[in-house]
């Protein structure tokens, strides 16, 4: 059955005679075939939200029910892949439509004329449930795609071919218990806005590493774990999202450029493909998804990118593999909500977002963890979902801010005091905070010795004491201080400058390993150390301040990795200094 429209709202139509059709089925409207969602039923009545522009659409025109929620397309070609917010690959619409994408475009997201090499890790008469591995494709030089028994079916597997296939090509036939028999293929198609099943979500125990000091050493986050990145404009929320997805210690990164300016999305596609990743030395794109859906773009389709995105990254950590997923930025995904809200009239929260917006938020966060993977032999997934937040005028108490700081763990609170200083990243120490700390002190520990928690709180106290300290400084002057405040002072500002500041553009500052945090970290802190006992001794806090060591360490975010020996270099001109320092 075939509706009619009745009613165009910008991106939302209304059409009648839609009896049939279900929450959330696509549609295809006007003889065009633009493509949309119902997201409301009334009787008869269906409102209609189209991912395509909907000038010169009219009453009369028919809308058509596919009778199937919108979906993505699961498989082999879809790593290195660049798409638009519902999985179209842009690529083949740029082949299709030239620069600017035109109405109506139908395309398959994958390629389903590309052959790829199977080989099967089972055997005929093998029996299988929902997640088990059938065999691999070696995608790239990186990724193994591992193709899996589609949710839910579960059987004896009767037959499994090695060769090379396509996506719609059988490779495993499966006799479920009531006899069936299933022709298996490499594609999955999945329903964006539902959850892939899995066994249990499991507590995160081990951090992500990023490369990134003041990630890492302050507020770090888990393998699994969630986080917001909320700032105002131009503190760098998106150099922040892009040295993540660079650096971040995981097997498969997803990033969601959702509703952001295009040339920040063209300097996405330019630059990654140019990347080297740090584990490989192959292009980072051989581990990379993007989805592009700039600010130009139709707003419904920002709400689906978000979708795509989750489920994209939910797929490969039933791979087994540890997934990034970034989305740039959540601000704009919620103001698409809140477009799509207002236009069906319903009633309008705090500050015109829908009364939904927690859940909907909620819905997405959640997505992400560290999970005990479907199948028959016990495989451990995750996904780290990273969320920048723009809040209009920098207002920290706008809804969108606030819905996701009560779903989140790790806020990393960006500063335009600190951005306008040129400190970056522009991380707020006194207001960031992660609630995984406590809980990776024991693989810190395990990895880097019990020095380096205790480096860190002396760190964090320093920091908290500069700040009480430079109120005293503003009213009555430095020279006010005992000390001891002078050497606290002098540490501070040494953590701030020289370990905290990072230039995601120096070949070798832009990423910094553990180790050698743990080891500059401790230098810092050494020296403060022997910069108190020295004022205790009535040595004057400038011939202090003049020591050549000094220089070096702060030149010691640039060794990166330490294979020559440089940091105990470093220590042992720093105790010969002091010590001759106080001989003197």
């Amino acid at each position: 059955m075939n509706g009619k429209i009745i009613k165009v709202s910008g991106p939302l139509i209304v059409a009648e005679g839609m009896e049939d059709v279900r929450m959330y089925d696509v549609v295809r409207v006007s003889k065009q075939r633009l493509i949309g969602e119902v997201i409301e039923l009334r009787g008869g009545l269906a409102s209609v939200q189209v991912y395509e522009e909907t000038s010169m659409l009219g009453p009369g025109e028919e809308v058509v029910t596919t009778n199937a929620p919108l979906s993505v397309e699961l498989g082999p070609g879809i790593v290195e892949g660049i798409f638009d917010g519902i999985q179209r690959p842009l690529s083949s619409l740029a082949a299709l439509s030239g620069d600017r994408i035109e109405r109506g475009v139908e395309v398959s997201a994958l390629d389903h004329k590309r052959k790829w090499a199977f080989t099967p890790k089972l055997k005929p008469g093998a029996h299988v449930t929902a997640g088990d591995v059938l065999g691999v494709v070696q995608e790239n030089e990186i990724i193994e795609h591992r193709i899996m028994v589609p949710h839910p079916l579960s059987g004896e597997i009767v037959k499994l071919e090695k060769g090379d296939f396509t996506l719609d090509d059988t490779v495993a036939v499966l006799k479920t218990a009531d006899g069936r028999e299933e022709k298996l293929t490499m594609l999955q198609r999945w329903p964006v806005r539902r959850g892939r099943p899995y066994v249990r979500k499991l507590s995160p125990d081990q951090p992500l590493v990023t490369g990134q000091r003041v990630i890492d050493t302050l507020f770090p986050i888990a393998k699994g774990g969630v986080a917001a990145v909320p700032g105002p404009f131009g503190s760098g929320k998106t150099v922040v999202q892009h040295q993540l997805a660079k650096w971040a210690d995981a097997d498969m990164v997803v990033y969601i450029g959702c509703g952001e300016r295009g040339n920040e999305m063209t300097d996405v596609l330019n630059e990654f493909p140019q990347l080297k990743d740090p584990k490989t030395g192959l292009p980072l794109m051989k581990r990379t998804i993007l989805i592009a859906n700039t600010s130009d773009m139709p707003v419904a389709a920002r709400e689906a990118s978000i979708y795509t995105g989750i489920t994209i990254a939910e797929y490969f950590r039933d791979m087994g593999y540890s997934v990034a997923i970034m989305a740039d930025s959540t601000s704009r995904w919620a103001e698409a909500l809140r477009e799509m809200s207002g236009r069906l009239e319903e009633m309008p929260g705090e500050e015109g977002y829908p009364a939904y917006l927690s859940s909907r938020l909620a819905e997405f966060y959640e997505r992400a963890g560290i999970v005990e993977i479907a199948g028959s032999t016990t495989r451990i997934g995750a996904i780290s979902a990273i969320g920048a937040v723009s809040p209009q005028g920098g207002d920290m108490s706008e809804p969108v801010s606030q819905a996701t700081l009560r779903i989140v763990k790790v806020f990393w609170g960006l500063s335009s005091a600190l951005a306008y200083k040129r400190h970056f990243p522009a991380l707020d120490w006194l207001t960031s905070y992660s609630l995984y700390s406590d809980r990776l002190s024991d693989w810190y520990e395990a990895n880097l010795g019990p020095g380096f928690n205790v480096c860190r709180a002396d760190a964090m106290r320093i920091l908290q004491e500069e700040a009480r300290l430079d109120e005293i400084v503003r009213l009555v002057g430095v020279d006010a201080l005992s000390p001891r405040d002078r050497v606290t002072m002098e540490t501070a500002k040494s953590i701030r400058e020289d370990y905290l500041h990072q230039n995601a553009f120096h070949e070798t500052d832009t990423y910094t390993p553990l180790e050698s945090q743990s080891r500059m970290l401790e230098l810092i802190l050494s020296c403060h150390k022997l910069s108190a006992e020295a004022v205790d001794k009535g040595i004057p806090i400038k011939k202090i301040i003049a020591l050549p060591v000094r220089e070096a360490i702060g030149r010691s975010k640039y060794i990166g990795k330490d294979t020559g020996g440089r940091f105990d270099e470093i220590a042992g001109e720093l105790k010969a200094q002091f010590a001759a320092l106080m001989e003197g």
